[in-house]
């Protein structure tokens, strides 16, 4: 078998046609039908079964892929490795953030790091919390910029920043012209949150255990501009993190939302970098990693927005 062949059973494995993934080898479908079915001999066992028109993987196929991916991530791994040796100042930096941060934090260090490395490339992906766990366990991204300590045994993490969240409510909401509120005052209030699985999800949900209630949830969204929309429309109330955005909003009288204090409860989230601890960074990610520390070091305690 070799590695041409490999990439081929992968994509079949996950999707593609036979088709679509001889055509990407820039081989013939037959000649693709060939070579999976000698990897399968080699294999010692049938690999796919047809499915109507479409192949899946059998136990023993489902069983071979995981080793395949690893050869493969460990040989794309080793490529980068050495093209990085060769020329140290460029290399690929790929990176997963939560949706939330992909407005300010994630840009802010992005944009600090090219003034130093403008050869190097990233890769950029956005997810939830556990889909950037995954993301690292499958090694398709070297960093995850993420909130909370995922708390998984394969994953290290630390903090970047402390981020206040704010209690956002409509402008004509009755309390609307305070600056301050204690969460409590709102336990018969619609919470507008993201879905589960979400950190913000579980951070208001652990705010409000604190205030003494469970949050009535009015409304479950995967963005949280779409948190915001719904709080200025007046379905309900929301806990929104303290980006550039949210401030500029709580400074701006039109915008029909209001950002208020809270202070019965330590309104704040963690925000912080993980990486694969059993995993050797390569330089460039390595890089960006200290360049993240190293950036967000005045802000290790909290960060000031001035909402």
């Amino acid at each position: 078998m070799d590695l041409q062949v490999l990439r081929s059973f992968q994509a079949v494995a996950e999707g593609a046609t036979v088709t679509d993934a001889a055509a990407e080898a820039h081989i013939t479908q037959p000649a693709l039908s060939r070579a999976l079915n000698r990897l399968e001999k080699e294999a010692g066992a049938e690999l796919f079964q047809r499915v109507g028109r479409v192949l899946q993987l059998t136990p023993a196929g489902r069983v071979f892929k995981e080793y395949v991916d690893s050869v493969l991530d460990s040989y794309d791994r080793g490529l980068r490795a050495v093209a990085e040796v060769v020329d140290p100042d460029a290399g690929v930096v790929s990176v997963a953030f939560l949706h939330t941060l992909g407005t300010w934090l994630v840009p802010r260090l992005v944009t600090g790091f090219r003034e130093s490395f403008p050869e190097v490339r990233f890769e950029l992906h956005q997810d939830g919390e556990i889909g950037l766990a995954q993301h690292l366990l499958d090694a398709t991204a070297d960093l995850t910029v993420t909130s909370k300590d995922p708390g998984h045994p394969l994953i290290a993490w630390r903090r970047l920043l402390v981020e206040p969240l704010w209690l956002a409510v409509p402008a004509r909401h009755r309390m609307a012209q305070r600056r301050r509120v204690r969460l409590a005052e709102f336990a018969e209030e619609p919470f507008i949150v993201l879905k589960t699985g979400y950190g913000l999800r579980g951070v208001t949900e652990t705010l409000c255990r604190q205030a003494g209630f469970a949050p009535l949830v009015g409304f479950e969204g995967e963005e949280v501009e779409t948190l915001r929309g719904l709080v200025a429309a007046g379905l309900g109330v929301s806990l929104i993190p303290a980006s550039s955005e949210s401030t500029a909003a709580a400074g701006n009288p039109l915008l029909p939302i209001r950002y208020l204090e809270v202070t019965d409860v330590d309104a704040a989230r963690d925000i912080g970098i993980a990486w694969l601890a059993s995993r050797s960074l390569p330089p460039a990610p390595r890089r960006f990693m200290d360049h993240a520390l190293s950036a967000t070091a005045d802000s290790r305690g909290s960060l000031a927005t001035g909402v």
